[in-house]
């Protein structure tokens, strides 16, 4: 997934992520993070935002620009099933809606009723993207913590900063 992950990649390298915090945890499915109305956790705009409408980030040598409010092309092109531990494109549910926000699937078994083939089971697609390789420690952490109604965490739990190596 070029685009999505280049996506990714450009948000992380230049700050976007950092003291943002997870705004969606539910326990046995998956944790939510990206979206920047999250700096301030109590805000009520929390898993509404993405980049700036018109930013642009490269794949190779091709720049690829964000519109309709941040939002990145739909990337439907590896079938990698939504399994514990991988990263994905979070969406509104509408074609090329994904920008900055996105999930860590923690179900044991898996979330595989949001993989994109898989129309038999949800209109919601959602491409993997990465695959979380070390911290599973950390992942766990989160998805234990308490949350509030809208299944956001009573206590913030904030990204200091993500790191591309």
């Amino acid at each position: 997934m070029p685009v999505t992950s280049s996506n990714f990649q450009d948000l992380a390298k230049t700050g976007f992520y950092d003291g943002l915090h997870f705004h969606r945890v539910i326990q046995g499915f998956m944790i939510q993070f990206g979206c920047p109305h999250s700096a301030d956790p109590d805000s009520p705009m929390c898993g509404t935002g993405g980049p700036e409408n018109g930013s642009s980030f490269k794949v190779g040598d091709e720049t690829v620009t964000r519109n309709n409010g941040g939002c990145v092309p739909d990337e439907f092109a590896e079938k990698i099933s939504n399994m514990p531990l991988t990263l994905s494109m979070a969406n509104t549910g509408r074609p090329d809606s994904g920008g900055s926000q996105f999930f860590i699937n923690t179900n044991p078994s898996g979330n595989e009723f949001l993989d994109f083939w898989r129309d038999d089971l949800a209109p919601s697609k959602h491409p993997v993207f990465g695959e979380v390789f070390e911290g599973e420690d950390v992942v766990t952490a989160i998805e234990q913590t308490q949350t509030a109604p809208g299944d956001r965490p009573v206590t913030p739990v904030k990204m200091i900063s993500i790191t591309i190596e």
